[in-house]
């Protein structure tokens, strides 16, 4: 299992994150989070303190894995064109870049410590290739 943890500081309050291709344009509206093909738009605390951002990849381990008591926001398959997976701000300030492995889709599920504009921590939790 691979486990990589971050802070980010982020200037605009939607995150996102996903494949290294374009971003789309995502409409996050009312809801917490909504994702397409490639990547999730998730609503975060902006400029107020840095995001926490745990991304876990399957297999996990025992004692070791996403915070129970956060929300699942978004949980569907997206798709990695190069294996990479994509964690920052819409606006592309601050980015952090994961290799998950071989190219495909994968099954992620993005889960928060509190929905909507008060998110300031979030685990993503990446399955294996579908």
């Amino acid at each position: 299992m691979q486990v990589a943890g971050v802070e980010l500081q982020v200037n605009h309050p939607v995150m996102a994150l996903g494949s290294t291709d374009w971003l789309p344009v995502l409409e996050v509206g009312g809801e917490a989070a909504v994702g397409c093909d490639t990547h999730v738009a998730i609503r975060v605390q902006a400029q107020v303190r840095l995001i926490k951002v745990r991304l876990f990849t399957e297999p996990l381990d025992e004692g070791l894995g996403p915070d129970p008591s956060f929300k699942t926001v978004f949980e569907g398959p997206i798709s990695l064109a190069d294996g990479r997976l994509v964690i920052g701000d819409v606006m592309g300030v601050t980015r952090f870049v994961s290799l998950i492995g071989e190219a495909g889709r994968r099954q992620i599920r993005v889960a928060v410590d509190e929905p909507g504009w008060n998110a300031a921590a979030v685990d993503i939790s990446v399955g294996p290739r579908l």
